[in-house]
């Protein structure tokens, strides 16, 4: 499977997870494990695709400009994931906030599906879409066995130019006390 129908699977998953959110009633408590669910696919999603697609991406002669776009809406995504997670807990408004979450995310995947993949096809054979997609899903895989703070902190990684990230991604942690 290359990384284009690799990412357009993940994309039809969390929307589904999402219009499921949406259709309970807003004193369901299944939405707690929704949101979970959402959560568990979303950021280890959002992080594999900066580390292995859209950072190949700058890593060659390609408009940045759309990649960093890409970028930004990423953070906008986990931001509302983030509010629509404490409004959960706090039992307040989050039905309106999944909704905004679902129109970001139909908008990021509608731009990512069309303007993103259009130029990595340009810049890309089958066969490296290919290896994008082996080294996205082994990315994905890494994502979700860490925390959500480990995971919000490489978005700033992923941004970094490959020569520093790769310097900060070779640190080893702190030994635990």
């Amino acid at each position: 499977m290359d990384i284009y129908e690799n990412l357009r699977k993940d994309h039809l998953e969390i929307i589904r997870l999402l219009s499921e959110l949406i259709s309970l009633n807003e004193n369901d408590d299944y939405c707690y494990t929704i949101i979970e669910k959402i959560s568990s696919e979303l950021i280890p999603h959002v992080r594999a695709e900066e580390a292995a697609f859209y950072n190949s991406m700058r890593a060659t002669d390609a408009d940045t400009g759309v990649v960093m776009h890409s970028f930004k809406e990423h953070m906008e995504t986990e931001s509302l994931l983030r509010l629509l997670q404490s409004r959960i807990k706090l039992d307040f408004g989050w039905k309106e906030t999944a909704q905004k979450l679902k129109e970001s995310l139909e908008h990021h995947i509608q731009e990512e599906e069309t303007k993103v993949f259009t130029q990595a096809k340009k810049l890309f054979s089958p066969e490296e879409a290919v290896q994008i997609s082996t080294a996205f899903d082994k990315m994905k895989e890494e994502y979700k066995s860490e925390g959500a703070l480990k995971n919000s902190m490489d978005i700033v990684i992923n941004l970094l130019p490959a020569r520093i990230a790769n310097k900060i991604g070779n640190l080893e942690s702190p030994p635990k006390v």
